[in-house]
C-alpha cells in the first residue's frame, strides 16, 4: 500500500473484521455468476470458431485456422477437452470462412455433445475472468488499502459487461485480464526493482501478445508509465534521473524479449503456419497486399522475411487493419456507415452500471475538494493505460461492442473504489450515499442475472430496451437457442417462424427448436413464403438495421417498429399475428437464383433457367427496392445470352440502389455501374 493511502478510514479495523471472508464470498459469487450462463447459454457466434481453432492447434499443430486472433485463450479453453474431439473435412477456402464452416461441425457433429465442449471450454476460458478479478483486487489493495481492494472486487463481481463475456471462448476477457496483469507487475517493478519483478511483467505481456491483436498497446502505454516516473524525480537531480533512465529502459528492452518469447511459445516456435507445407488461402503476400498502405506493406515483409513474428500473428496484424474497412456502427438507435469516435464512450455509458458511472462522474472532483487527492503515482497507472486503449479504441472501426474495450474496466473499477472509500470516510452522509450506489449496482446486475449480453443500465430502459439503441454482442450474439426450446416448450409452441442470427453457426435443430426458418442476412438462402401467421421469434441483431440496411432495406422493419408479444432472454422476440414479408421472400428467391447460377463452375441449361424464374420472382416481390434482386435478373439474362433485357434489368437496379439510402448500397452500386459498363 503506497504510504500516502495508509490512513483511509477503518481501513486496519476492516482487515480485522471479517475481511478474508468477505473476498472468499466474492470469488465464490462470481464462480456462480460464471458457470449458470456457461450452462444456460448456446454458443455464442465466435465459439465454435475459437474452439474449433484451439482443438486445431493442439492436436494438428495448424496455427492457420482463426489466424486473426491470437492462439493463447483458444489454447487454454481447449486443453480439458484432449484429442477425443473429431474434425470436419478441410475446405480450401478464405481463411475467416474456413474457421466458421469448421466450428460449426466441429460443435455439432462430433462424438462429444456440444454442450459438454462448450461448457469445459467456458469453465477453461473462465479461470481468466476470475484471474483478472483476483488481480484487480491485489492491485487496489497494494495502492490503496484493504477497504478499496474490496470495494473493487465487489463492482468487479457485479459488472454485468465482464460477467456477460466471462465465460465465452473468446479473446476480450484473456487480454482484460493480461493487461492488468501487466500493468500491476510493472507497477510492482516500479516501486522496488527486481529481478524477479521484471520477468513477471514480461510473462504477462507476453501472454497478453498471444491473447489479443489490440495488445501491442502495452508498448505504448508502458514507456509512458516510465517516463511519468522520470519526470516526477526532482530536476536538480540529473544524475538520479540518469540511472532511473537507464534501469527502467533496460527493463523495458527486458519486457520486449520476454514477451516476445512467450508469443513465439504459443505459436510453438515456428514461423510457418501450418505444417507439412500446407498454405492458407490466400497466402501471405496477396492477403498483406489488401492493406493498401504501401508502408505498412513494407513492414509487414520486412517481418515476415525475415521471420521476426510468426506467420499467423502477421496475418492477424495485417486483418486489424483490412477487416474494420467496411465495418459500420449502430448506436443510439442509428446506423452509420463508418465507425465512429463516439461509439465505445457511448457503448461505456449505456452498458456500464449506474454505480460505477457516477462514481467515475462526481466522485473524483469531490474527493479533490475534500481530500489531497489521489496518489500521483497510483493514479498514472490507472489514467494511462486506460487512456491509451480507450483512444486506440476510438480511433479504430471495430465498433461492434463494447467487448472491444472490456480491458479498461478494472482501472475504471479501482479509480472507483478509491473514490467510494474516500467519499464514505469523508462524513456519514457520504457514506450512506456510497453504500446505496455500490447496493443499486449490486440488484442492478443481479437483474439481469444469468442474461448479461444485452445488459444497459436503467437510464437507457435496462435489458428489454438495448436492442432499440445497440446490437450486435451489445445485445444479441446467439447465444439464446436453449432459452428458446425452454420458451417453446413451456408455451406449447409447435408450429413457428424463427429468424436468427446465428443459424450460420448454430443449429437450431440440435436443441429441438421445432420452427421452420426464415431468410436471414447472413445465411444461405431459405425458402421464405411472402406471407406469413402464427409466432415468429426474430432475434435481435436482424431487427436491427446493421445486417440488411436502413429503414426499408430491412425485410423485417415492421417487427423492429411493434411492441413485441414477448421476449426471449432479451435476445429474441415474439410476434404473432398475420404478416406481409415480401422483400424477405425477394432476398430468398434471389439466393436460390445465386445459388443455381453460382454453385457449379458450369452450371447446365436447367439451372439457368431455375435461375431465371427465381430472379423474376424475386424481382416481382420487391420491384422497387431489392437493387441486388435486379443485378441476379441481369446476371440470369446475360447467361442466356438476353443482353439488352440484362442490361435493363441492371439499369433498374442502379436506379433502386442510387434512390434508396445509396450510402449503404455503395458496392452494390459500383458493382452494377461495372456490369452497365462491359
Amino acid at each position: 500500500m503506497s504510504e500516502n493511502t495508509k490512513s483511509l478510514p477503518n481501513d486496519r479495523m476492516l482487515r480485522k473484521v471479517a475481511y478474508p471472508g468477505a473476498v472468499v464470498a466474492l470469488l465464490l459469487v462470481l464462480a456462480v455468476e460464471l458457470v449458470v450462463p456457461a450452462r444456460r447459454q448456446s454458443a455464442a457466434y465466435d465459439e465454435g470458431c475459437h474452439a474449433f481453432a484451439g482443438h486445431s492447434y493442439w492436436n494438428r499443430g495448424d496455427f492457420g485456422v482463426n489466424p486473426e486472433h491470437p492462439p493463447a485463450v483458444k489454447l487454454l479453453a481447449m486443453f480439458p477437452l484432449g484429442r477425443s474431439l473429431q474434425f470436419p473435412p478441410r475446405k480450401n477456402v478464405q481463411f475467416k470462412n474456413e474457421c466458421f464452416d469448421g466450428g460449426k461441425p466441429f460443435l455439432y457433429s462430433n462424438t462429444v455433445s456440444a454442450d459438454t465442449i462448450l461448457f469445459r471450454g467456458r469453465m477453461a476460458a473462465a479461470t481468466l475472468t476470475v484471474l483478472a478479478a483476483v488481480v484487480t483486487f491485489g492491485f487496489a489493495h497494494e495502492m490503496f488499502g484493504a477497504a478499496v481492494g474490496l470495494i473493487a472486487l465487489l463492482l468487479f463481481v457485479f459488472e454485468p459487461n465482464l460477467l456477460a463475456h466471462g465465460s465465452l471462448i473468446t479473446t476480450d476477457m484473456g487480454m482484460t485480464a493480461f493487461l492488468i496483469a501487466t500493468v500491476y507487475a510493472f507497477y510492482r517493478y516500479v516501486k522496488r526493482p527486481s529481478a524477479v519483478r521484471l520477468v513477471l511483467t514480461g510473462l504477462a505481456a507476453g501472454l497478453a501478445l498471444a491473447a489479443k491483436f489490440s495488445a501491442p498497446l502495452i508498448f505504448f502505454t508502458l514507456p509512458i508509465l516510465a517516463l511519468c516516473q522520470l519526470i516526477r524525480i526532482d530536476s536538480g537531480n540529473e544524475a538520479q534521473r540518469l540511472r532511473r533512465a537507464l534501469q527502467l529502459g533496460g527493463a523495458l528492452l527486458g519486457v520486449a524479449a520476454i514477451s516476445l518469447a512467450v508469443l513465439w511459445s504459443s505459436y510453438g516456435f515456428r514461423y510457418t503456419a501450418r505444417p507439412a507445407g500446407q498454405l492458407i488461402n490466400p497466402p501471405l503476400e496477396k492477403y498483406v497486399s489488401q492493406l493498401q498502405l504501401p508502408r505498412a506493406e513494407k513492414i509487414l515483409f520486412f517481418i515476415a522475411r525475415r521471420h521476426l513474428l510468426p506467420e499467423a500473428y502477421i496475418y492477424g496484424l495485417a486483418d486489424v487493419i483490412i477487416t474494420p474497412r467496411w465495418m459500420q456502427s449502430y448506436i443510439f438507435g442509428k446506423l452509420y456507415r463508418h465507425g465512429q469516435w463516439f461509439y465505445f464512450p457511448g457503448v461505456f455509458v449505456i452498458k456500464s452500471t449506474l454505480g460505477l458511472l457516477i462514481l467515475l462522474l462526481i466522485a473524483f472532483p469531490i474527493v479533490m475538494a475534500v481530500r489531497r487527492g489521489p496518489p500521483l503515482r497510483e493514479f498514472l497507472f490507472l489514467a494511462v493505460p486506460l487512456t491509451v486503449y480507450l483512444a486506440a479504441a476510438m480511433k479504430s472501426n471495430f465498433n461492434i461492442g463494447v467487448r472491444h474495450i472490456l480491458p479498461i474496466y478494472p482501472f475504471a473499477i479501482i479509480f472507483a473504489a478509491f473514490a467510494a472509500w474516500s467519499l464514505a470516510g469523508s462524513r456519514k452522509a457520504w457514506m450512506y450515499a456510497v453504500s446505496g450506489l455500490l447496493a443499486f449496482s449490486v440488484l442492478s446486475s443481479l437483474r439481469a442475472f444469468p442474461n448479461y449480453i444485452p445488459y444497459s443500465n436503467e437510464v437507457w430502459g435496462g435489458s428489454s430496451r438495448t436492442f432499440k439503441i445497440l446490437t450486435d454482442s451489445n445485445v444479441d450474439w446467439g447465444q439464446q437457442l436453449k432459452q428458446a426450446n425452454a420458451y417453446l416448450d413451456s408455451h406449447g409452441i409447435r408450429d413457428c417462424w424463427f429468424e436468427y442470427l446465428g443459424r450460420s453457426i448454430a443449429d437450431p435443430g440440435y436443441y429441438h427448436i421445432p420452427c421452420r426458418p426464415l431468410q436471414n442476412a447472413m445465411g444461405n438462402p431459405v425458402p421464405t413464403p411472402p406471407h406469413i401467421s402464427g409466432t415468429i421469434l426474430i432475434s435481435a441483431t436482424e431487427l436491427t438495421p446493421e445486417l440488411w440496411g436502413p429503414g426499408v432495406l430491412n425485410p423485417y422493419l415492421q417487427f423492429a417498429q411493434r411492441r413485441p408479444d414477448d421476449s426471449i432472454a432479451n435476445g429474441i422476440f415474439v410476434f404473432r399475428g398475420d404478416f406481409d414479408i415480401p422483400l424477405a421472400s425477394a432476398v430468398s428467391h434471389a439466393g436460390a437464383a445465386w445459388s443455381l447460377l453460382n454453385g457449379n463452375d458450369k452450371p447446365t441449361d436447367t439451372q439457368i433457367n431455375q435461375a431465371l424464374v427465381e430472379a423474376q420472382i424475386a424481382v416481382s416481390l420487391s420491384p422497387d427496392i431489392c437493387a441486388e434482386c435486379q443485378e441476379l435478373l441481369g446476371d440470369v439474362l446475360m447467361k442466356l445470352n438476353r443482353k439488352q433485357e440484362a442490361r435493363a434489368a441492371y439499369k433498374n437496379g442502379l436506379v433502386d440502389a442510387q434512390a434508396i439510402y445509396p450510402e449503404f448500397q455503395d458496392s452494390e452500386i459500383e458493382s452494377l455501374k461495372g456490369k452497365l459498363r462491359q
